[in-house]
């Protein structure tokens, strides 16, 4: 079965093992004492067999000589129960004191990786999916706790079994611990060929696993546009076919690993028999110190010489998959963080909001941002703004409207130092954003996404993410001024309605609602609404236009629309295309221009 599990290969298994440690460094005494008890444990395995030869040596020579005296076999029958008594102890005492070595390596693991997470740009979650970094908490911890709490301590007894046993074997008799080393050589050599044979398959069989599972996700995912299409019948049989593959080279896959086991077990009693067949001739022969106690403890050996060399290689198959994972949680670990030059702090007393410099020098926050002569490109290849200068005063409405792509988005983004720019600066209130500590500058500004994010949670619990001391009054009055609180009166429990799957239990409109309301707790000085009514119809958009007008009234704004009703009363339309600005002005302005914006424009009132 070890072998259907892929194995992933890490890129250095010593330096990935080496850096595992040092990390554990912690449990070192812990580990020292785990690794003393599984030295006791395997010797006193090997050493229980060992005296099985003057076991049966005592009993031998009270035939020989027909005594009735059993003192000396109920003394070695006390020291053998004793020793398996204690390496029961030892059984039960070693996995007992790597529990807490596991358990909290992967609590500390998780808890650096999540909060080194919080400190990473978004850069890294941008080149990186969600199942990729979900899988350093769950696949990757997991093999690492199979290593830690079983592979490691199994492959240390492993090894110093085999030794044990053939530093024994030796000593019993070298030449029946030749007879032996040559069938397991034989036994190595046709568990290889069978592996050689059935590896293919095993390959295949996870080939055809990976496009069952990815049809019948991709089909229930999509199981509305199936319905929506009637292809059900279609879908079923394209899966029966899928899945009649997948059966196929699971039987001969299966076939493979069926036959090996009770090949090897056979041959592992023919290795005893051969065993017992070359002892007694040495017996016989009367120049071998074999006698029937050896014999009948290199028989045990033999019994035993193939378990270890099972184990070691069925867990050096978990180590080095935990291996590859230690990598990659340790690649994560290693990422750069976010940098944070910025030395001017933000403080708000009672109603205003200052900017304090390094020194303590203090001025009013007043909402003045300018772009100048920015350029920008998430990478070096392609650059998404070129050369962009504009300017928004206190308490403007500024506007951007253009095509997918222009990078209508990407300011909203470089505002909030998301990102930093290549050339030009970005000034707020005069300050280059860049001398801003990051948490302040972002404190200062309130924005609503396109895409909403709601977290498990309680309403008021999500609305009030926007500012975590807001009191209920002041969360249930951002949500009126949102127009959000007619529907949320609405809901079993209100605002103590349980939100979960990202607010799965309400419309796209009613979550960005909420996104709104999030915002407005805030009470920033700057909004930034990246198409923040694209999923509200254009009742719902109504409804909440005059909320949205007492939210943006003395402050300064950054919307940015799909809609051009949305912008009319702005106080500059900014048209972006190809990373450029390609028209500036209000309304009518940009009416009487007749140009892109123009075009626009009239276009929408075609499709309307």
């Amino acid at each position: 079965m070890e072998r259907m599990k892929k194995v992933n290969r890490p890129q250095n298994a010593f330096r990935a093992m080496r850096r595992l440690f040092a990390f554990l460094k912690p449990w070192r005494a812990r580990l020292a004492l785990i690794a003393f008890c599984v030295v006791l444990l395997t010797a006193g395995s090997v050493t229980g067999t060992y005296m099985l030869k003057p076991l049966f040596n005592s009993v031998a020579e009270m035939f020989d000589t027909g005594s009735r005296d059993f003192t000396h076999f109920f003394t070695l029958l006390a020291m053998l129960g004793a020793l398996y008594l204690v390496t029961v102890v030892l059984n039960y005492l070693s996995p007992r004191l790597m529990l807490p070595i596991s358990t909290g390596a992967l609590l500390r693991l998780r808890t650096e990786m999540f909060a080194h997470m919080q400190k990473l740009p978004l850069s890294y979650f941008d080149s990186q999916t969600h199942g990729e970094i979900m899988s350093r908490y769950t696949n990757d911890t997991d093999t690492l706790r199979e290593m830690l709490s079983q592979a490691l301590p199994s492959l240390f007894a492993g090894t110093l079994t085999i030794l044990g046993i053939v530093t024994i074997m030796l000593v019993l008799s070298p030449m029946l611990t030749l007879v032996v080393l040559c069938a397991f050589a034989l036994m190595i050599f046709i568990a290889q060929w069978f592996s050689r044979r059935s590896v293919s398959l095993f390959r295949g069989r996870q080939a055809e696993l990976a496009a069952t599972n990815g049809f019948a996700e991709e089909h229930i995912e999509g199981q509305r546009e199936v319905q929506a299409f009637c292809r059900e019948e279609q879908t079923r049989a394209d899966f029966e076919i899928l899945a009649e593959r997948l059966r196929s080279v699971s039987a001969g896959a299966s076939a493979w690993s069926i036959v090996i086991m009770p090949v090897m077990g056979n041959l592992n009693y023919v290795l005893c028999i051969a065993v017992a067949v070359v002892g007694v001739l040495l017996m016989t022969g009367g120049r071998s110190s074999v006698d029937i106690g050896t014999l009948a403890a290199f028989l045990q050996y033999c019994r035993q010489f193939s378990q270890p060399i099972t184990q070691i290689s069925q867990q050096m198959n978990i180590v080095l998959n935990a291996l590859a994972g230690v990598e990659r949680i340790f690649a994560l670990l290693d990422e750069p963080t976010e940098t944070d030059e910025g030395g001017v702090t933000l403080r708000k007393e009672e109603d205003r909001w200052y900017w304090r410099q390094p020194d303590g020098a203090e001025r009013p926050l007043c909402g003045d941002v300018r772009f100048e002569h920015v350029t920008f490109g998430y990478n070096s290849d392609v650059e998404v703004l070129k050369d962009v200068s504009l300017f928004a005063k206190p308490g403007q409405k500024i506007a951007f409207v253009g095509a997918t792509g222009a990078g209508k988005t990407t300011i909203a983004s470089l505002l909030n130092r998301f990102y930093d720019i290549e050339q030009g600066q970005i000034t707020y209130d005069g300050i280059n954003v860049k001398d801003i500590k990051k948490d302040d500058l972002r404190r200062s500004l309130a924005t609503v996404l396109q895409d909403t994010h709601l977290f498990t949670g309680t309403v008021r619990e999500n609305i009030r993410y926007g500012r975590l001391d807001a009191t209920d009054a002041e969360v249930e009055q951002a949500a009126k001024l949102a127009n959000a609180h007619y529907f949320i009166s609405r809901l079993p429990q209100g605002y103590d309605t349980v939100l979960t799957a990202d607010g799965g239990n309400l419309s796209q409109g009613q979550r960005q609602l909420l996104a709104i309301a999030r915002a407005a707790v805030a009470d920033p000085p700057v909004l930034v609404l990246d198409e923040a009514t694209s999923s509200i119809d254009t009742r719902t958009e109504r409804l909440i236009e005059k909320g949205m007008d007492r939210l943006m009234s003395g402050r300064t704004v950054f919307v940015i629309a799909h809609r051009l009703s949305t912008v009319r009363n702005a106080d500059a339309i900014l048209v972006l295309e190809n990373g450029r600005i390609i028209e500036r002005g209000d309304h009518d302005d940009l009416l009487a221009q007749r140009g892109r914006y123009y075009q626009l424009y009239m276009g929408m009132f075609e499709l309307s």
